[in-house]
């Protein structure tokens, strides 16, 4: 089994290549995702972010109003580190159970860990390869406008984040996102395929 830690900047394209991944075979332990499963109402790390910025971040079904949230941490650098101290560990035990539950069922798999703070938490410690996304500055400006971000938002959570020049320092493998899907899809089939051999010898 091999276990891969796919990161990038916001708005590099880590889900479109995490997508192209498991379409080739591999796992994907999508940690976005782990982390709204782990913040449903009621859920222990739920309850905490209500005890620490207050219930005004609700909507009224009870779920957490992202954007709210999201205004107060990005503004915010202590507030957003006490965010991820209440979220990151049940996230991270999430993870290592879907990693076991995945083992049991093929030995021979290619896991891919699909974690935006995957240097910053020091996951990429953990996993036997790394893969970074990269995209210019001005393509992640742009795609977070055309999500419906302001530029100022936008520069807002770009500079939240590990610079992607640090991030590549980790890399094993470094996707360049920039040009066609088509050109995305290419390097992302030669490093399954590199991945693939590694997991067969």
């Amino acid at each position: 089994m091999i276990i891969v830690g796919l990161t990038g900047s916001i708005a590099s394209g880590k889900s479109t290549v995490s997508e192209m991944f498991q379409k080739l075979g591999a796992y994907l332990i999508d940690y976005d995702i782990l982390a709204r499963e782990i913040v449903e109402p009621h859920a222990k790390a739920w309850q905490a972010i209500i005890d620490e910025f207050g219930s005004e971040i609700l909507n009224k079904d009870l779920t957490l109003n992202r954007e709210k949230l999201g205004q107060i941490v990005f503004d915010n650098p202590d507030k957003l580190a006490k965010l991820n101290q209440l979220t990151h560990p049940a996230v991270f035990q999430a993870a290592s159970e879907r990693v076991e539950e995945i083992e049991k069922i093929d030995p021979e798999a290619i896991i891919i860990k699909d974690v935006p703070l995957l240097i910053e938490t020091g996951i990429h410690k953990t996993v036997d390869k790394v893969i970074v996304v990269s995209a210019t500055k001005e393509n992640r400006l742009q795609r977070l406008m055309d999500r419906g971000f302001s530029h100022d938002e936008a520069e807002k959570r770009i500079a939240s984040q590990l610079p992607i020049r640090e991030k590549v320092k980790h890399a094993d493998f470094v996707i360049h996102n920039d040009g066609s899907i088509g050109d995305t899809q290419k390097q992302v089939q030669e490093i399954f395929k590199s991945l693939k051999n590694k997991s067969l010898t």
